[in-house]
């Protein structure tokens, strides 16, 4: 059987913790924050945890580290 690929563009965006917990970054932080409040920037600086969802689509992504 021959080796499975990661998904390199996965693999730099997704952060997988000691739990095997998928991070990733949020949009809406790169440009046109004139109009976001602070509270909303400081917010989205933050890594949270991938959906229910996107979970199983991100383990075939990432075979060997998720």
């Amino acid at each position: 059987m021959p080796k499975l690929r990661t998904h390199k563009g996965a693999q730099k965006r997704i952060k997988v913790t000691a739990k095997k917990k998928l991070l990733h970054a949020q949009a809406n932080k790169s440009h046109i924050l004139t109009k976001k409040a602070s509270k909303r920037k400081r917010r989205l600086g933050k890594m949270v945890e991938a959906s229910p969802a996107d979970r199983k689509a991100l383990k075939a992504m990432l075979p060997y580290d998720a």
